[in-house]
């Protein structure tokens, strides 16, 4: 098996830099003639997560049908099998192929969307979808580049949305660990030294609605309402939970992994670290 990874994975807390990361990485490679791929977090294609997706059971289906008999048939020449149920991948259906949902429908679809679901039904099918990938990624030589989905997904649906215990968070992100393994991963982890600062700046470069929605996600899941956490200043203490989450998390995994300190948002002077480090790995 090549010592180079197949995949590599770019992890951090939300105004850290993953973004920017993850193409800096992406363009060094293509400027190294290595064949890459690049997936950014909302990408509705991505290969091992699932970006506006509804997971439904049969039964669930036929009651959906039911229910949007106008629109069943949209719905059945769209839902893929997956799992004993069905996938729909209503995201895409909107802002790719152009397809109009009825509010009711949407709003029927956006209630058993993946990350929505139970917490172990959700760790059940996105481990399957990992296995899945990993399965096809190991005959490619192609380099694919994940931003987000491997730690921050895990950690938003389990410690944030349902205030989940360390543990069960942690062995979530081992399962997607023990998936890839044939893919000989490396994590590349960008922290900050102000983790209040780089917030602060990432709401002053994003839309607001970015910022609203983001804190009211926040504040107002499990995590945030079993310690009263409100507004900006609950955010950012709930983002000090989960960095401290992470610390942990890196600790124990057993794959290849980096952190790289990017408090200066000094562009040159990353890319130019970025590219050591890659040069060591390929």
């Amino acid at each position: 098996m090549s010592t180079k990874p197949n995949l590599i994975l770019v992890e951090g807390l939300p105004g850290f830099g993953k973004s920017t990361t993850a193409r800096l990485v992406y363009n060094i490679l293509k400027e190294q003639n290595v064949a890459a791929e690049l997936f950014l977090e909302g990408d509705v294609n991505h290969p091992a997560d699932f970006e506006g997706v509804a997971f439904f059971t049969k039964s669930e289906m036929e009651q959906l049908c039911l229910k949007h008999e106008l629109q069943s048939e949209m719905i059945k020449n769209y839902m893929e099998e997956y799992e004993s149920g069905f996938l729909i991948p209503y995201q895409k259906l909107q802002h790719k192929l152009g397809l109009e949902l009825t509010p009711e429908l949407l709003d029927s679809l956006m209630k058993k969307d993946i990350y929505e679901l139970p917490l172990e039904q959700n760790q059940y099918l996105i481990e399957k979808r990992w296995q899945a990938f990993a399965e096809q990624a190991k005959k490619s030589d192609k380099v694919t580049i994940f931003e987000c989905c491997f730690i921050q997904n895990p950690i938003t649906v389990g410690m944030i949305k349902y205030n989940a215990s360390k543990e069960k968070v942690i062995q979530y992100i081992k399962s997607l660990e023990n998936a890839i393994e044939a893919l000989n991963p490396l994590l590349l982890y960008v922290s900050q030294d102000d983790l209040k600062f780089s917030f602060h700046k990432a709401i002053n470069e994003r839309p607001k609605e970015w910022f609203d929605g983001f804190v009211n996600y926040y504040v107002n899941q499990a995590f945030g309402s079993e310690h009263d956490f409100n507004g900006l200043e609950g955010t950012i203490k709930i983002l000090e939970a989960r960095k401290q989450l992470e610390v942990n998390i890196l600790e124990e995994l057993s794959l290849k992994k980096e952190v790289i300190n990017n408090s200066n948002y000094d562009l040159e002077s990353y890319q130019s670290t970025l590219e050591n480090l890659i040069r060591i790995y390929f």
